[in-house]
């Protein structure tokens, strides 16, 4: 039987009893305060998650590149699960949904939850000069630390000469420890791209300013900010960051990078420092920690409710009017009309979505293991259709013909590059 049969048959259905209502509030200001009870409502019918559509994600992503796919829905229904493929390529181990694995940018929504707790603490405003809190750090006193939340700082992006080579931008960079001093410099060593406030530039050296104004604030290191705010609260066991350490400790899955060229062999990313992001993309967790943090943080269990009217408050990031950015997190309006909240993630090895609905009762994590791939980013960014809006119904026949448009809804739109992708 050839390899992709036999990774079709490791497409695992697991269906998991109710989640645990409760989930325990963050230390924080907000959290010493309890919440007004919620007013007795029926929740409204919400399309059944369609999981063939997900292992069709899956697949589509494998078929594209990746070794392996997973992806986690929890709902009103209780927990269903799906892998596909390998989590790793020598042992040949079926991807397994426990794993842990290297998150990217979805670390951006950790630590701006743990920069919103300051500022609700008092600690911090987010429309004050950064300067204000890091003294001649950057060169524009306009730059506020709601700019950086947003990518609207016009701070330039260093790693798009930073992986300009795909693998020996990473091999550079696999085993080096970089200060965040070090990476505002690479940072500020080229162009701005916007004047402050003006648009949406991603760039992850925003979120390398707000790991720097979380130790300043904090007097600690960012992990120690994680652990005691959102780690332990949260009970999130399998999510941790470790830089500089290399190692994904326990069951893990193992990642692959697609070289410049086509056809090149794949380079095992696994381990790495993941310095050059630091606060900007090192954590590691797995989909059940991932569904439990944005399932948590859109319930308000994390921030008040002021803070998370700011968060939420968004401006498109395209075109299309249905990708949005607000503060270190992502909007995406499905083609039903849901709108889900979370982040998308890319680091060598990894792609990672996870996004909850804004009541926090519907959540994904999905993860394939590769990247420089678009191709893959964008089919595992199917699985979002897939489980929040459902089955979609065939078009008939003659609806299709009166409307050549009618299949376009059904086309993914290219995934959004959290880094360089050359291939």
């Amino acid at each position: 039987m050839p390899l992709s049969s036999k990774r079709r048959l490791a497409v695992s259905t697991t269906l998991i009893a109710a989640l645990a209502a409760g989930v325990a509030p963050a230390t924080s200001a907000f959290a010493a305060t309890s919440l007004p009870a919620a007013p007795a409502t029926t929740p409204a019918a919400v399309p059944a998650p369609d999981m063939e559509g997900v292992v069709a994600a899956l697949n589509s992503a494998m078929d594209n590149g990746a070794p392996g796919a997973m992806a986690r829905f929890t709902g009103p229904a209780g927990v269903q699960s799906r892998t596909v493929g390998v989590q790793d390529r020598v042992s040949g181990a079926a991807m397994d949904i426990r794993s842990r694995f290297r998150i990217g940018s979805v670390s951006k929504t950790f630590s701006t939850v743990v920069l919103l707790q300051l500022v609700q603490e008092g600690k911090l405003e987010l429309d004050k000069p950064v300067n204000t809190y890091l003294p001649g750090l950057l060169p524009d006193d306009r730059i506020t630390v709601r700019h950086l939340l947003t990518h609207r700082s016009g701070l330039a992006d260093y790693t798009n000469a930073m992986f300009a080579n795909t693998v020996p931008g990473f091999e550079a960079v696999r085993n080096r420890v970089f200060s965040y001093q070090e990476l505002v410099d690479l940072s500020l060593s080229e162009p701005r791209t916007t004047e402050p406030g003006v648009s949406y530039k991603y760039s992850n050296a925003n979120f390398v300013v707000v790991g720097m104004l979380i130790e300043k604030t904090t007097g600690r290191p960012v992990a120690d900010a994680y652990e005691r705010r959102i780690f332990k609260p949260l009970h999130l066991h399998k999510t941790s960051y470790v830089h500089p350490d290399t190692r994904i400790k326990g069951l893990h899955v193992r990642g692959y990078l697609h070289p410049d060229e086509a056809g090149g062999a794949l380079v095992d990313s696994t381990e790495q420092t993941v310095s050059w992001a630091q606060s900007a993309g090192a954590v590691i967790s797995n989909p059940a920690d991932l569904n439990t943090f944005t399932s948590a943080l859109m319930r308000g269990r994390l921030l008040s409710p002021a803070m998370m009217e700011a968060m939420t408050t968004v401006t498109p990031t395209d075109t299309t009017n249905t990708r949005f950015y607000g503060l270190g997190l992502r909007r995406y309006d499905l083609t039903c009309g849901t709108q889900v909240y979370g982040h998308t993630g890319t680091v060598q090895g990894f792609y990672t979505y996870t996004f909850s609905t804004r009541d926090g009762r519907r959540s994904l994590s999905a993860m394939a293991n590769t990247s420089n791939h678009g191709a893959a980013n964008t089919a595992l960014g199917g699985t979002l259709e897939a489980a929040f809006c459902g089955k979609k119904p065939a078009p008939a026949a003659s609806a299709r013909a009166a409307s050549p448009s009618a299949d376009r809804d059904l086309t993914p739109l290219p995934a959004e590059r959290d880094l360089p992708e050359r291939y």
